[in-house]
């Protein structure tokens, strides 16, 4: 399935804000990318075309199954990659940077290899 980045990111904050809070408001959203709130009303305009999400009359954002899917592998992503770089050494708020940007251009298969190097040394520990 081919997403764009951006669209990652969204679904990606979205979950982290529905874990938090227990739902999900643009206003958050906006606020944990860092973007304005016209920005985050042309994203979930497209997210909801495409199927990821929904939004009530409220305005309250429910991520739908694919998603739900979608956001759940680019948070793992994101968790696992934050917590390699620092196992290297790399401070935490460096590793939450670099991990942002690894976790939408690493290869499945480099990935895979990290995730195998650090299940590795949780079992030397």
């Amino acid at each position: 399935m081919q997403i764009l980045r951006a669209s990652e990111d969204y679904l990606e904050a979205m979950l982290m804000m529905q874990n938090k809070h227990g739902y999900i408001r643009s206003i958050d959203v906006a606020e944990k990318l860092g973007v304005t709130k016209p920005s985050v009303t042309y994203a979930t305009k497209r997210l909801r075309e495409n199927g990821y999400i929904t939004m009530d009359r409220d305005g309250l954002i429910t991520l739908t199954d694919s998603g739900m899917a979608i956001a759940t592998q680019t948070l793992d992503r994101h968790q696992t990659l934050t917590g390699f770089l620092i196992a290297l050494g790399v401070d935490a708020q460096t590793a939450e940077a670099d991990a942002c940007k690894l976790e939408h251009d690493l290869s499945q298969k480099t990935y895979s290899a990290i995730c195998e190097h650090a299940k590795a040394r949780m079992k030397q520990n």
